[in-house]
């Protein structure tokens, strides 16, 4: 998703078995600065197939939320602020997930009805784009 008009740039669809972190590569376009994932994509930022400096050549940032399980041996005050860190990490991610109560909730998009992965492509990539322009347009209509 653009960071700028929240909008989706890229769709990915995989088989289920397909782990999220794989597909980080093939996400990333190049000029970003920062990646915010959620603990799905933890270690991204280790794999030597995932682009670690954009086209300036600046480090990218990866901004992952860690599992809950791995606070818990932490100091009272240290799960304090790793609960602000996550927090602050979640309220980011938040906004691609409105790109998802869109695809989901306005147009009905439920659970894979196509067999085969080719027909369930095309369908996210309409539903994605339908999306785009929803949310496009109920942008420019908040602005005027």
């Amino acid at each position: 998703m653009d960071k700028f008009s929240g909008l989706v740039h890229h769709v990915e669809v995989t088989a289920a078995n397909v782990h999220d972190v794989t597909v980080v590569p093939r996400l990333l376009h190049g000029e970003e600065e920062k990646v915010w994932g959620d603990s799905g994509y933890l270690g991204a930022d280790k794999r030597e197939d995932t682009i670690t400096h954009n086209t300036q050549g600046k480090r990218i940032q990866y901004k992952i939320n860690r599992r809950p399980s791995q606070g818990k041996n932490n100091s009272t005050r240290s799960k304090g602020q790793i609960k602000r860190r996550e927090r602050e990490k979640s309220s980011v991610r938040a906004k691609v997930e409105h790109v998802f109560a869109v695809v989901k909730g306005l147009f009905g998009y439920r659970k894979t009805r196509y067999k085969g992965r080719r027909k369930q492509t095309a369908k996210l990539h309409i539903m994605f784009a339908l999306a785009n322009l929803f949310l496009a347009d109920k942008r420019f209509c908040l602005a005027v």
